[in-house]
């Protein structure tokens, strides 16, 4: 499928002077046009415009459009999974099951909607009669609140991106998008962009409705979060990017809402009992989980805490032996993989820290495990310790007993997940360690690993701050469409109320 290298605004294929090159992990480099400002504005104040026909648009027609939208994905299928592999590096099964997770969430957005509960609409009838006063007709609703900022993540260049999960829930509450491609695959960018332009045009929607912007630098990035006609923002990113576009969201003369996934490091506790009857076989599976797609999931267990002694030294051995058999895999993009280096060489610089496996990569797009060991009182006092290294790397902590897994657990940061293993005899340092961990994280998981996340109405994708920067949201399934949505109250106004 031919790329032209340009920017989608408002239905027309703009291209820019100012170019850079795509930095595949195999194939040939190919000429992208740069992101300016004014771009930014021409397609915030389309999507302004479109907001006023999509945005009262009714639950069926943004269905269909949800619907055509995953149609065209589907259509393009081999060439998206095509560019996809050579510009990331993700094996064609991946990309092939990311796929269906995108059109997958795009259709259940669309089912969200017609089914009509989303709204949960209030109503108080007028009591007219009622003493000492009467009382109006109140009706509650829920209204899209406008155009929207998203940007494209590296990790997920389907799902979390251009038309992922930010962008579907956008789309489905009736607000425009105008999003910000993502650098380390914009040829996978541009072929959604082009699905998402066909459905708009099969649909008959104001071109605004979607645009895209690729590359550029931090100047894009502002004038696109401060724009006055943007009304929120969605990200999936690194704590530092992410924390810089929250600041500028908040200093704006009128604040708006940033929902961002900045870092976690998905912490997994292995209580006695369990750790006793399988530590091998979840030795094993943590390795698995660890270096699945080389390391590179916001949901990555990097850490796990468990009961210094004999049982200790068996899992670090077999969680050793399982990783080693685990050669180099190549990362999303160079800068990755060089983050990683140095992460991983300044948690082996740690005070107290044991590194157990550690190597360089043979080139610099690639990767390979890395496993550390600290006490629990060294956990507790290097803050350094529990910062999120993005890539296959683990930290065991081995703590003195049950008093200090639990002191680990209240120092905890923000986290996507945590994850307990335990049998019938850990029943009671489980339900002590709970009431901590539920306000450490937005997901809890019981012998298990939190490396994917199912696309449904029961899944929280976020947790307290860094691992999210609005705890009481989610990205992933039905409820990420509330983001997008404001109360309305309408009184005495029977009859014009959708």
């Amino acid at each position: 499928m031919k790329l032209s290298g340009k920017h989608l605004i408002a239905g027309k294929w703009i291209g820019t002077e100012e170019q850079f090159l795509s930095d595949p992990a195999q194939g040939e480099a190919q000429s992208f046009s740069v992101g300016t400002v004014d771009l930014v504005d021409q397609a915030v104040l389309a999507a302004e415009d479109a907001f006023w026909s999509y945005g009262y648009s009714s639950d069926a027609e943004r269905a269909a459009f949800l619907n055509a939208i995953a149609d065209e994905i589907e259509a393009r299928a081999e060439a998206i999974t095509q560019i996809g592999s050579a510009e990331t590096g993700l094996p064609e099964a991946r990309l092939q099951g990311e796929r269906g997770r995108t059109t997958g969430q795009l259709r259940m957005f669309a089912a969200h909607i017609l089914d009509g509960s989303y709204q949960d609409r209030r109503h108080d009838a007028a009591l007219p009669d009622r003493a000492p006063l009467p009382r109006s007709d109140l009706q509650l609703v829920k209204r899209p609140i406008g155009p929207v900022a998203v940007f494209g993540a590296s990790n997920f260049p389907l799902a979390f991106s251009t038309a992922g999960g930010d962008t579907a829930s956008a789309l489905a509450a009736g607000c425009p998008v105008v999003l910000r491609g993502h650098s380390a695959h914009p040829g996978t960018g541009e072929i959604i962009a082009q699905a998402i332009d066909a459905a708009i045009a099969s649909c008959g929607l104001h071109p605004g409705v979607f645009s895209l912007i690729q590359g550029g630098g931090f100047e894009v990035g502002e004038a696109l979060v401060q724009h006055p006609l943007i009304n929120a923002v969605g990200f999936t990113g690194s704590l530092r990017g992410g924390r810089a576009l929250f600041d500028l969201c908040a200093r704006r003369p009128d604040p708006i809402p940033f929902f961002g996934e900045l870092g976690s490091i998905n912490p997994m506790f292995l209580l006695p009992a369990a750790l006793s009857a399988r530590g091998t076989d979840i030795a094993k599976g943590w390795a698995g989980s660890l270096t699945m797609g080389a390391g590179q999931f916001c949901t990555n267990p990097g850490v796990v805490i468990l009961l210094d002694g004999p049982e200790a030294d068996q899992f670090q051995a077999d969680a050793l032996q399982a990783l080693q058999a685990q050669g180099a895999q190549t990362m999303l993009t160079k800068g990755i993989a060089a983050a990683y280096a140095q992460g991983r060489e300044e948690i082996a610089a740690g005070h107290g820290v044991t590194t157990l496996l550690s190597s360089d990569a043979p080139d610099d797009r690639s990767a390979t495990p890395a496993i550390f060991v600290a006490s629990g009182e060294d956990w507790l006092a290097n803050d350094d310790l529990s910062e999120e290294v993005f890539g296959p790397l683990g930290i065991i902590v081995r703590v003195a007993d049950m008093a200090e897994m639990q002191a680990v657990a209240k120092a905890l940061k923000g986290q996507l997940t945590c994850s307990l293993h335990g049998d019938d005899a850990d029943h009671g340092d489980i339900s002590a360690l709970l009431p901590i961990l539920e306000r450490k994280a937005g997901r809890l998981l019981a012998n298990g690993f939190p490396t994917g996340v199912e696309v449904c109405d029961a899944m929280m994708h976020g947790g307290p701050y860094p691992a999210s920067t609005t705890f009481g949201t989610t990205s992933v399934g039905t409820m990420a469409i509330q983001r997008w949505l404001r109360l309305v109250c309408f009184q005495d106004l029977q009859g014009f109320v959708r």
